[in-house]
C-alpha cells in the first residue's frame, strides 16, 4: 500500500541544517543542470499586487535522483506588518518512477531558506577571491542572516556590514549575527559605506530599484544577487553587468526573464543573445571562473527548480535515517 512520509517545519529544522552537506548537495544540483539533459520548467508564478504577494511554483527532474520535489512558495512582504512571516510554503516529493507522492515537506519556506543560501556559498566558492574576508550584505531579513552564515562555510569571512532600509532591523540582524558567529558585523546605514572594502557583496531584498550603484563596486569585489526573482525586482544597477568581467547566471532562461540581467538588456547595455556563462558550467569546469584577484564578478541566483529537488531529497533521505516524520498510509 502507498504510503508517504509527513515532515513538519520543527522536524526538518532537526534534520537539515545550513551546513557543508547542504552546500554539496545545492552545488550537485547546478553541476547536474549543466551536464545531464535535466527537465526543468519555467516558473509559475501568480502575482497578487494589492497584498504585495506572489507565489512561485519550481519544479525539476534531475536524471539519477529518483525523487522530484514541487515547491509551492508564497512571498507577501507586507505580512510582518500583520506579525507574519513574509514566506511561506511547502514542497511535494513524488517518486521519479511512479509519480506516487512520498512525502509532503510542510516547511514554511525554511528548506528554500536553506537552498537559497547554500546557492550563495557555491557562487562564493567558484567566483569570489579565496581570501575574501570582508561581506556586505544588503537586507536584514532571514536570508541575509543566513547568507551570511553560508558565506562563513567557504570563505574566512571576519568582518560583516549590514545594510537595510529600517536602520532598527539591520542593528538587531547584525547584534544576532555577531552572537551566532563570533565575527565583527555592524549594521551600516550607508549603502555606499557598505560596499566600501568589501571582498563580497551579497543582495537579498525585493527591492525594485537598484540599491547596489554602478559606483559602489571596485576591482576585486564579487556581487551576489539573489533578490531579483521576478520581472519588477532589481537589486543592483544594470551597468554593474556591463562592468563586471564575468558575469554568472543561475540559469541563463530564467535570468534573460527575470534576473538582474533582463534589466541590463532592456537597458541596451548587454545583447539578448549574448552567452551567458552558467553556475553549473564553473562548477563542472566547462567554463572558466575568476581569471585574476582584480576581476568583478556577478552572480545571478534567480532561483532554480533543481536546487528544489536536491534540497527536497536531501530532507526525506535524512528523515529516513532518523526516523523523522508521520507515516501516512493511503
Amino acid at each position: 500500500m502507498p504510503s508517504m512520509t509527513i515532515l513538519t517545519e520543527a522536524e526538518l529544522r532537526e534534520i537539515v541544517k545550513l551546513d557543508l552537506d547542504a552546500v554539496a548537495c545545492v552545488e550537485n544540483a547546478f553541476r547536474a543542470l549543466a551536464t545531464l539533459p535535466v527537465a526543468m520548467p519555467p516558473i509559475l508564478r501568480l502575482d497578487i499586487p494589492e497584498h504585495r504577494g506572489e507565489v512561485d511554483v519550481k519544479t525539476a527532474y534531475v536524471p539519477g535522483i529518483d525523487g522530484f520535489a514541487i515547491k509551492i512558495s508564497p512571498g507577501f512582504f507586507d505580512n510582518p506588518k500583520l506579525g507574519l512571516p513574509s514566506v511561506n510554503g511547502m514542497m511535494v516529493l513524488l517518486s521519479a518512477k511512479t509519480g506516487l507522492v512520498e512525502a509532503l515537506l510542510l516547511d514554511n519556506g525554511y528548506l528554500t531558506d536553506v537552498r537559497t543560501a547554500a546557492a550563495g556559498a557555491v557562487a562564493a566558492k567558484h567566483l569570489s577571491r579565496p581570501d575574501s574576508a570582508v561581506a556586505a550584505i544588503y537586507g536584514a531579513g532571514v536570508q541575509a542572516r543566513l547568507q551570511l552564515e553560508a558565506l562563513t562555510l567557504v570563505r574566512p569571512i571576519a568582518e560583516a556590514r549590514i545594510w537595510a532600509r529600517d536602520a532598527a532591523k539591520a542593528e538587531a540582524t547584525a547584534e544576532a549575527l555577531r552572537e551566532k558567529l563570533g565575527i565583527v558585523v555592524r549594521a551600516e546605514p550607508d549603502a555606499a559605506e557598505a560596499a566600501a572594502g568589501a571582498d563580497i557583496i551579497v543582495t537579498t531584498t525585493p527591492s525594485t530599484e537598484p540599491i547596489v550603484k554602478a559606483g559602489f563596486v571596485v576591482a576585486g569585489q564579487h556581487i551576489t544577487a539573489m533578490g531579483s526573482d521576478a520581472e519588477h525586482k532589481n537589486e543592483i544597477a544594470p551597468a554593474i553587468l556591463k562592468l563586471a568581467d564575468l558575469y554568472v547566471a543561475d540559469a541563463a532562461r530564467q535570468t534573460r526573464r527575470l534576473g538582474e540581467l533582463h534589466h541590463a538588456i532592456d537597458a541596451g547595455l548587454i545583447s539578448a543573445d549574448q552567452e551567458v556563462t552558467e553556475l553549473g558550467q564553473l562548477i563542472a569546469g566547462i567554463r572558466h571562473g575568476r581569471r585574476s584577484p582584480g576581476d568583478i564578478t556577478v552572480a545571478d541566483l534567480t532561483g532554480t527548480g533543481v536546487q528544489d529537488t536536491a534540497i527536497a531529497t536531501l530532507a526525506r533521505d535524512r528523515a529516513k535515517a532518523a526516523g523523522a516524520g508521520t507515516i501516512f498510509e493511503s
